[in-house]
């Protein structure tokens, strides 16, 4: 069991109920005599001398535990600065589906006991890296816990593509992009787009064209390992954006190469007691719940 001493606490600005929580999240842990580091954003929110200030950079090299106030997009923001360093994280949910943040703000100390007593489980989401090969170098863009979309950015009009799986050609496309989720993304922006609901176990990637000039085209469930590479047609007059996580990270040119490989340093996400992705599904999506028979 790892001994948590030292706790991380970022929280989404802007948010009244993300305030609520810290403030009753900060003596709650100081009560229990561990060290509270707040990352700079969330140190502005609090007027709390009494607890150390941070930058995201250094959360994960001072903490042992971090905990996101917020939503999934708060999570998401977090991951790409602690998961490089093996940093757990659990999330409290102010924001609306809460797949990433399962803790609820009235179960807060109930919760996070439990957590501190050693009684959690702990799931390893992996992140992708992206890369674009402009024919001169190659450049890192990031990484997304959720997914990398190639979208055509503020133009509405059809972009068009060649992808390419572990340097295998799979097709020519033209559509509005393509999105390259993560089991964790599949219940996000890709859900949307139609692509399936994959368990966070799995070792896969799903690659879900948006809006494709062909009824044949359909979601694809690859391996995790696999190399995914995009090259962007030789059209000056398109310039796709590659996002991750929602985030824009490149306008592309004609001929760019986007390469997109599984991380090989996951997230550890923390969950309470108890936790189930298919109770958090029914829960979320709004799933039917168990038939009970009349003689139960």
């Amino acid at each position: 069991m790892t001994e948590f001493n030292r706790i991380g606490l970022v929280g989404r600005p802007e948010h009244s109920g993300v305030i609520t929580s810290l403030t009753r999240l900060i003596p709650y842990l100081q009560s229990k005599e561990l060290v509270v580091v707040l990352d700079h954003d969330t140190a502005s929110l609090i007027d709390d001398s009494t607890v150390e200030v941070a930058t995201r950079m250094q959360l994960s090299a001072s903490c042992d535990l971090v905990i996101v106030v917020g939503g999934d997009g708060s999570m998401l923001n977090v991951a790409k600065y602690v998961a490089s360093e093996g940093v757990p994280v659990i999330g409290i949910n102010r924001g609306k589906l809460g797949f990433l943040t399962d803790i609820l703000p009235d179960e807060i100390e109930a919760q996070i006991d439990e957590v501190l007593a050693g009684n959690y489980s702990v799931e390893k989401r992996f992140l992708l890296d992206v890369m674009v090969n402009d024919g001169n170098e190659r450049q890192q863009l990031g990484s997304a816990l959720n997914d990398v979309v190639l979208h055509p950015g503020k133009a509405a009009q059809m972009i068009e593509f060649e992808l390419f799986v572990n340097d295998k050609f799979v097709y020519s496309q033209e559509s509005d992009g393509l999105i390259v989720a993560t089991p964790t993304g599949s219940t996000a922006y890709s859900l949307s787009a139609g692509g399936p609901i994959m368990h966070p176990d799995l070792n896969a990637v799903v690659l879900v064209p948006m809006y494709p000039h062909s009824l044949n085209s359909r979601p694809i469930v690859i391996d995790g390992d696999c190399e995914i590479r995009l090259v962007v047609a030789a059209k000056e007059s398109l310039q796709p954006q590659v996002s991750c996580d929602g985030d824009v990270r490149y306008t592309a040119s004609a001929g760019d190469e986007i390469l997109v490989t599984k991380n090989l340093v996951p997230l550890q996400l923390i969950h309470p007691p108890n936790h189930s992705f298919y109770q958090a599904c029914r829960s979320k999506l709004g799933w039917g719940s168990r038939l009970v028979r009349s003689d139960d």
